[in-house]
């Protein structure tokens, strides 16, 4: 028996041009977690509800491990997030999250992602959003994807222009007793159909598809 007999996700693959997204092994988590202890953003930013920049690098490398281990051991089929290490080559860069709950009627995820601060502005982003969705959409059979953005996280509102969003209205959080206004957007399966991904491959989803409860 392999570890893949008993947790079928982690052979779930998808390769782009550049990337590969995939669980990561623990060894593998915790050489993430460093990338997320060196930053994933300027100190003077704060793009996130995360507040990376004012943990100390230790608690940001335990965040990272935590919600990976949590995200698997409360895994159900109508409840799931799945929380891909993006590598190039061999090195973890990132993260990107595919969540949904109850997606086999709503058909509806959502997406979130970060990357290491040395990998950004490289279209790294764009390019794990577009696996990311193309999982979802073309083998899961979504209908729609969400995302949200502060209305200063030109990077995320970035990707989600170029792959079709469109505005959703507005989403309302708290950050330090402080109430946020976020960007809600929307990407629809015609929009989606607009998009180009030849050049990526999906492997390991049959047997994950009753873990998606698709199946």
């Amino acid at each position: 028996m392999t570890l893949i007999d008993v947790w079928p996700l982690f052979g779930l693959v998808i390769r782009t041009p550049r990337l590969e997204l995939r669980l990561p092994t623990d060894d593998e988590l915790t050489r993430l977690a460093q990338v997320a202890a060196d930053g994933v953003h300027e100190p003077t930013e704060r793009p996130f509800l995360t507040p990376w920049a004012e943990q100390p690098p230790l608690d940001r490398a335990r965040h990272v491990l935590r919600s990976a281990w949590s995200s698997r051991g409360e895994w159900q089929p109508g409840d799931w997030s799945l929380g891909l290490t993006v590598f190039v080559e061999a090195d973890p860069i990132g993260m990107v999250w595919v969540s949904a709950t109850e997606f086999a009627e709503r058909r509806e995820v959502s997406t979130a992602s970060w990357l290491g601060l040395p990998h950004h502005r490289r279209g790294f982003g764009t390019e794990a959003r577009l696996g990311a969705l193309t999982l979802a959409f073309d083998h899961l059979g979504a209908a729609y994807a969400t995302s949200e953005a502060f209305p200063d996280n030109a990077a995320s509102v970035g990707v989600s222009t170029k792959l079709g969003y469109e505005p959703d209205g507005i989403s309302r959080d708290v950050r330090d007793g402080e109430v946020l206004v976020s960007h809600r957007l929307r990407l629809g399966r015609e929009r989606w159909e607009r998009n180009d991904r030849s050049g990526i491959e999906v492997s390991g989803v049959e047997p994950c598809l009753s873990w998606f409860g698709v199946a």
